[in-house]
């Protein structure tokens, strides 16, 4: 009995926390950057190369964990043209994260108001990605679990891996 309760409680807590992260992207995004889920994105991460990751977080959480092949960008520091250097054709496939999806929508705005045809904000962002089970790298590019959440509120999100705030 105490599995069955315990094994409830546990997909009430998932099922409350995803309604929960929903929210707050519905709060904070207004979806002017459309959004890709991480089984789309790791799809065509599969079939081809051609796509360019952007990280539009910190670099203390970029040092702990990216997706693979991610390129630094930041939020706060984002420097256009330093994208503009890495990605010179406008018509290039972009796919922006973050830690949800909030940070990475500014980003992607930024992206199309300099041309950039083909941007998308990674719906769930680096946490939506590793409770899909896909790798993440540290600075070594070696694969980890440890995940940095931005703060612990939204580590909550994070039912696989080990969150660092």
């Amino acid at each position: 009995m105490k599995t069955v309760l315990g094994f409830m409680l546990f997909i009430s807590s998932f099922c409350l926390a995803q309604q929960d992260f929903e929210k707050a992207l519905q709060k904070y995004n207004d979806k002017s950057i459309p959004y890709i889920t991480v089984k789309e994105l790791h799809q065509e991460l599969e079939k081809s190369n051609l796509v360019s990751i952007l990280d539009a977080r910190k670099v203390e959480e970029y040092q702990v964990s990216h997706l693979p092949n991610a390129i630094f960008v930041g939020d706060k520091e984002f420097d256009i043209q330093q994208v503009q250097k890495r990605i010179p054709s406008k018509n290039k496939s972009i796919i922006v994260y973050c830690t949800i999806g909030v940070r990475s929508e500014k980003i992607g705005k930024k992206l199309k108001e300099a041309g950039y045809r083909d941007v998308k904000n990674l719906y769930g962002g680096i946490l939506e990605w590793k409770n899909k089970g896909y790798k993440v790298y540290n600075l070594k590019s070696q694969p980890t679990d440890s995940i940095h959440t931005f703060n612990k509120k939204w580590s909550l999100y994070l039912h696989r891996g080990k969150p660092v705030f």
